[in-house]
């Protein structure tokens, strides 16, 4: 335990570096930071156990920051771990820094994601203390008994998300799982009060949460919660943290800064900025120092680290002589490299609709990818994810042997946990819902793929073929919003998303292939409601990977392209049919993914879809997510409009998804 003389100075270092960062940025949130330096000074210097040599080491504690516009105060802490140097603090938001107004995940300097969409951060928190568990359950406490922190703000409770985080960490029994909430009764634009006034204590009670409220600025009574979080064996722990915004902050009047609105997202500014410092014991000429009792605290807890890992590390080894199946496993999953897997094995029903297909594969990973997790939304037999939950059972209280995370009806909760789980490292994870609810899962998809995270996104019931549930149900204008992660880049230059549409129940075993292989960023899988034609016999289904490719029984010299993902390829494949009995020579192509095909060679996407000649295709979605392919060339027959409340053979003649009128459009087209 370190003197609170010391740990005080500790925490006002962190005050001084928080504030003078914005300060000089002249940008950002010095407040928060000030306020909350206290807690993670305490758990940095006694609490949190983390290798400084080798930060990705599995067993490691995990700290996921909600409120990210709190970066000043993790960064601050992270110089002095010696993670960043005072010259990267002066840096805070400018160009090529380290320093971004946001953190952004970099576990080589120990942050383990990135934040900034409130509520998110917290999430993932608990999606990590979900894999954690799973995997204690398949290796052993020896190498997975870590401890996941995390950090919430006031904002980070009011968003709805944190309804879903609580209700499953709570339901679960996460006691792997602290949480502080700093508790600090000042947002940006108004106090706390204006907003809401829920007892936020009783609420995490009610959802089964070991609750304590401290003085979150008291060095011994955040100590003491932490220690009794680390005891508490049932149940994930809330510290509700009565935290001052702008910890000892003056006016340029001397008088109190504290408490006020102004210091969440602006720099003290002039004189204010100069009495701060000068109240927190600080050099305002020279700000950008760590004081040496700081600086022997820290390194007195880097030898303490030390000897923890050292420790750690030969409980690990002596386990692994013991269980060298299970080593070998550890060493697998946390490795990043895709999981080996028999495809041979995949014997899929022709005919089917491609989420039957989906629900083929997800039956042959549940028995070889011990690693994976499979997540749904309250639609398991729907979304047919239950392909994977009949080879194993749900993720429960008191018993993380199973496989299948049951989320309950919240889409984007299950989608930020699924990325905790990836977050966390050694764990899979794939969540299935409606096609049309990915629209709940936007803001994680984004994250999943900024992170640049393999979640796997299933997605069903993929267009107005929901049919007699209507137009709430019915997927229109969704399919053109996912495929434009297609078209944004990541910060490494890839498609920041793999969007995957396959033509039938073959198409799909490549398509799942293809998002098991794909180890760089999310995937999204979309899959029918209704049962689809398999594509002519002899189809090369391995030329999916491309993205578009020639189905097999185009005719060689052709009149015209057809062009479609999905179901539609079979749509067109009977319109083909008939336009070749007015003499009219047809090339079909089936688009599975827009993004991986833009990817390929000029020269190969001038073989499948050659400039200048007539194209036509078809989605059941907006015309947009094909005209980017049919270009000047000629036309795309899709859904302008809402669905309509009907069955979907119905629908499928009223809005023209037939042979007969593709062969009509075609004849069009051509004349």
């Amino acid at each position: 335990m370190n003197d609170n003389k010391v740990m005080n100075m500790a925490a006002d270092n962190i005050r001084i570096l928080a504030a003078s960062m914005v300060e000089k940025a002249k940008s950002g949130h010095p407040g928060g930071a000030m306020g909350g330096a206290d807690f993670i000074n305490t758990l940095y210097s006694e609490f949190l156990v983390y290798d400084p040599e080798h930060p990705e080491w599995e067993g490691r504690d995990r700290f996921f920051l909600d409120p990210g516009h709190m970066a000043p105060m993790l960064y601050s802490q992270l110089a002095l771990i010696g993670k960043f140097t005072l010259e990267d603090l002066k840096n805070l938001r400018q160009w090529g820094s380290v320093t971004p107004g946001h953190p952004e995940r970099e576990i080589a300097r120990g942050i383990e994601n990135t934040s900034g969409p409130l509520g998110q951060g917290h999430t993932f928190a608990v999606g990590a203390a979900i894999a954690a568990k799973f995997l204690k359950a398949k290796l052993g406490e020896e190498v997975m008994g870590q401890t996941i922190y995390a950090y919430i703000s006031d904002g980070g409770v009011q968003e709805e998300i944190s309804q879903g985080a609580g209700r499953i960490a709570g339901n679960l029994g996460l006691d792997n799982l602290i949480m502080f909430y700093d508790a600090n009764d000042i947002q940006l634009s108004t106090k706390t009060e204006v907003v809401t006034t829920e007892d936020t204590a009783k609420k995490y009670e009610s959802w089964g949460w070991y609750v304590q409220k401290i003085n979150g600025n008291d060095v011994d009574q955040i100590r003491e919660a932490i220690k009794n979080a680390q005891k508490e064996q049932n149940r994930p722990s809330l510290i509700i943290g009565h935290c001052v915004m702008g910890k000892g902050a003056r006016k340029a009047d001397n008088s109190s800064y504290e408490s006020n609105c102004a210091t969440h997202g602006a720099p003290l500014g002039g004189d204010a900025y100069i009495n701060t410092m000068k109240n927190l014991g600080a050099d305002p000429e020279n700000p950008f120092q760590i004081f040496p009792e700081v600086k022997e605290m820290y390194a007195k807890r880097a030898e303490e680290l030390k000897k923890i890992c050292a420790e750690r590390y030969a409980k690990k080894e002596a386990w692994a002589k013991a269980n060298p199946e299970k080593a070998q496993q550890l060493k697998d999953w946390f490795s990043g490299k895709a999981p080996k897997i028999d495809w041979s094995k995949v014997e899929q029903k022709a005919g089917a609709a491609t989420r039957g297909a989906s629900a083929t594969v997800l039956s042959v990973l549940a028995e070889q990818v011990p690693n994976m997790i499979c997540a749904s939304a309250d639609l398991s037999n729907s979304d047919k994810t239950d392909g994977f939950l009949k080879k194993t059972h749900d993720i429960v209280r008191g018993d993380f042997s199973g496989a299948f995370f049951q989320a309950g009806v919240a889409e984007l909760t299950m989608a930020c946990c699924c990325i905790g789980m990836a977050l966390h490292g050694g764990v899979i994870p794939a969540c299935g819902t409606f096609f049309v609810f990915s629209d709940y899962m936007k803001p994680a998809v984004r994250m999943a793929a900024l992170m640049e995270l393999p979640v796997k996104f299933i997605w069903t019931h993929d267009a107005f073929r929901v049919g007699e549930d209507g137009p709430t149900h019915e997927p229109v204008e969704q399919e053109a919003q996912i495929r434009l992660m297609e078209k944004l880049k990541n910060h490494h230059g890839k498609n920041s998303v793999l969007v995957v549409r396959p033509a039938d129940a073959e198409e799909t075993t490549v398509c799942w292939r293809m998002a098991m292989e794909n180890t760089e960023t999310p995937t999204a899988l979309i899959f029918s409601r209704q049962n689809i034609d398999m594509l002519p016999a002899g189809n090369d289904y391995s030329q999916a990977t491309k993205g578009a490719y020639v189905v097999a029984g185009s005719d060689a010299d052709y009149d015209v392209i057809l062009l479609a993902s999905g179901s539609e390829v079979s749509t067109l494949e009977a319109g083909a049919d008939l336009l070749r009995k007015d003499g009219i020579k047809v090339r079909v192509v089936s688009v599975p993914s827009e993004g991986l095909f833009r990817s390929q060679s000029k020269e190969y996407q001038e073989s499948v879809l050659p400039a200048g000649k007539k194209k036509f295709g078809m989605t059941a979605g907006l015309p947009v997510t094909l005209e980017g392919l049919v270009g000047a060339d000629g036309c795309v027959w899709g859904l302008n409009s809402f669905g309509f409340s009907a069955p979907y053979k119905v629908l499928d003649e009223k809005l023209g998804y037939t042979g007969q009128n593709v062969y009509e459009q075609v004849k069009k087209l051509l004349a």
